[in-house]
């Protein structure tokens, strides 16, 4: 009796995991389901996009002019006493790009600006035995801030000499 109810049991047991399996065609025709519908909003997307008219449209445009204006006023700038050791002479206000007790120094950094292509000059001051390095010097000061700017790319330290 044991072994029929055990058999039973078992035959029940593969039956209901057989039947309860998956079939691989229904997925596969949900997925050709799914498909279809999408590709039919792509048609009907592509239809409405079609029948959409086009007017150019030519803008007006009116020429403007900007001026910009720079007030130097409160840009800082150092007053010092210096004699010009190497260059053709500083006018009023001078870009610095380098500070130096040594010469040697000076000299190597007014080689790679002059190779940059600016007028390099050295300035010495003696209060403080400092070699200045001046990349450009200006008449104005609007000027030599606009160059120092520039020069702040490359010589983030750069400031202004007004020679006294």
């Amino acid at each position: 009796m044991k072994k029929v109810l055990l058999l039973g049991v078992g035959l029940s047991l593969a039956f209901a995991m057989t039947s309860c399996k998956s079939q691989e065609s229904a997925y596969k025709k949900a997925y050709e389901k799914a498909k279809q519908q999408q590709q039919a909003a792509i048609d009907n997307s592509a239809q409405q996009n079609t029948a959409v008219e086009v007017t150019p449209v030519t803008p007006v445009t009116q020429p403007t002019t900007t001026t910009t204006t720079v007030d130097v006023s409160n840009v800082p700038v150092r007053q010092e006493n210096v004699t010009v050791v190497s260059g053709n002479g500083l006018n009023a206000y001078s870009v610095v790009c380098g500070s130096f007790g040594n010469k040697d120094n000076a000299e190597r950094l007014q080689a790679t600006l002059k190779n940059a292509g600016y007028a390099a000059q050295i300035a010495f001051n003696s209060g403080n035995s400092m070699y200045r390095v001046v990349a450009t010097t200006f008449a104005d000061k609007h000027s030599a801030v606009q160059s120092r700017d520039k020069l702040r790319a490359t010589y983030p330290d750069a400031w202004l000499l007004y020679k006294k």
